[in-house]
């Protein structure tokens, strides 16, 4: 299993504060394949540019495809720009990704279209695997569902993870969805607003 499928799984398993919106989760599970692509050396970070390394196979389809679509064309891009990138409807191919493979059933996701009644995880050797890295206190998938709401029974403060290319992965992933959720607010106050002006006498 991967960082991005183990932390699909822990967003459908784990209660947190409030409903994983599904772009949060997007740029999430995109900073997940990035961190795994750092740890298998298919890519570096030269400040915050991802540098790709020789293309290779990785073993998970998801991740291949990740592999397979970075820019590798200097200046390359940073970690934010692949977030939004490579982030756009991620979820929902995670999503459908687990259901095929038999790893989703029963209750339905909030932001997903209902299919075969499958959403949450089945009770698979893929769910045990999540739930044996997120209870272990794992830091990166610690940091990662932190960044969405989600706490769990966690100690206070977790571990910070060992490796500064990863950190740096970490801080971005945490800027982009604070950014989502103010552009979220903006539309929230302006569609106040406009149905405001329609109710004005």
């Amino acid at each position: 299993m991967t960082t991005p499928q183990d932390l699909f799984l822990v967003s459908v398993d784990v209660p947190g504060e409030r409903p994983v919106e599904q772009g949060d989760l997007s740029l999430a599970l995109a900073g997940a394949e990035l961190i795994d692509l750092l740890g298998i050396r298919a890519v570096t970070l030269d400040g915050d540019r991802v540098v790709p390394g020789p293309p290779l196979a990785t073993g998970d389809r998801l991740l291949d495809e990740a592999a397979a679509a970075l820019v590798r064309e200097r200046p390359y891009e940073t970690v934010a720009d692949w977030l939004w990138r490579r982030g756009e409807g991620l979820a929902v191919v995670y999503y459908d990704a687990l259901d095929a493979d038999g790893q989703l059933t029963g209750k339905q996701h909030r932001w997903l279209p209902r299919r075969s009644g499958s959403g949450e995880p089945a009770d698979s050797p893929a769910r045990r695997h999540a739930a044996d890295r997120w209870w272990s206190h794992e830091p990166v998938l610690a940091d990662l569902a932190s960044t969405l709401g989600i706490q769990g029974e966690r100690p206070a403060e977790a571990a910070e993870p060992g490796d500064e290319a990863v950190g740096t992965v970490l801080v971005a992933v945490g800027d982009a969805v604070t950014e989502l959720e103010a552009v979220r607010e903006r539309r929230r106050i302006e569609s106040v607003a406009f149905d405001n002006i329609w109710r004005a006498p």
